[in-house]
């Protein structure tokens, strides 16, 4: 809503957003048939704010019917709530409504962080969600401090040791490599095989990607 309260009406024409529609979910675009509690947006929004940004379509469903929103100002108060309180630190979304036929959908923008991560308020602690694909998931503890790390003003440094030299002969020969098995590998902790691997994949050195829910770490310069 604008700052006189009055609703920001989409330069987006229907057939804009049916074009949009079309390109389905994916790493930048998620539907919403109506706006869930904040706690769950937020997570979309915390996802995408953590990725590459990306948009929320409110009255679409998931097999891209565009089924309209209810009530405005009560999806407007429940996005709010979620990118202003639940998110951390908050997340500047802008909302815009587009008439489509006799319905109308709200599109939420949602930029990209400046100050990554941005975190879910969670029971215990503050978790991290991040795109991948057309979900919003968990980040792992590895994934989160490399979005730190990589937006941080400070120089990520590292000792070039035997640690190290294993851990290249390693992903010469292998290819790839958990936390888990660097850790058997090096006959170091979980914890020191973390931050080693987090500060090799924030200097440029290792890619860190993630299958079968497990992260892996290669060579920068190997694609997956």
């Amino acid at each position: 809503m604008l700052p006189n309260g009055e609703i920001n009406i989409s330069s987006m024409s229907s057939s804009d957003l049916r074009n949009l529609i079309q390109t389905g979910e994916g790493t930048y675009l998620e539907f919403k048939k109506t706006t869930p509690s904040p706690e769950k947006i937020a997570r979309e929004i915390a996802a995408f704010a953590n990725t590459g940004g990306g948009t929320i379509l409110i009255g679409v469903d998931d097999y891209k019917n565009v089924t309209g929103i209810s009530g405005y100002f009560e999806e407007e108060f429940l996005l709010h709530k979620a990118a202003y309180d639940h998110c951390v630190p908050s997340v500047p979304i802008e909302i815009e409504l587009v008439h489509y036929g006799q319905c109308d959908v709200m599109v939420v923008r949602v930029p990209e962080a400046e100050n990554k991560p941005v975190y879910n308020k969670g029971k215990k602690k503050r978790l991290v969600f991040v795109r991948e694909a057309d979900e919003s998931i968990l980040a792992s503890d590895e994934l989160a401090q490399v979005l730190k790390f990589k937006h941080s003003k400070n120089g990520v440094t590292f000792e070039y040791g035997k640690n190290e030299q294993m851990l290249f002969r390693f992903l010469n020969e292998y290819g790839e490599i958990t936390v888990s098995k660097y850790s058997q590998v090096a006959n170091i902790t979980s914890y020191r095989a973390s931050k080693i691997l987090v500060n090799l994949v924030s200097a440029g050195i290792l890619n860190l990607f993630r299958r079968s829910d497990t992260d892996y770490y290669t060579f920068a310069n190997v694609t997956k």
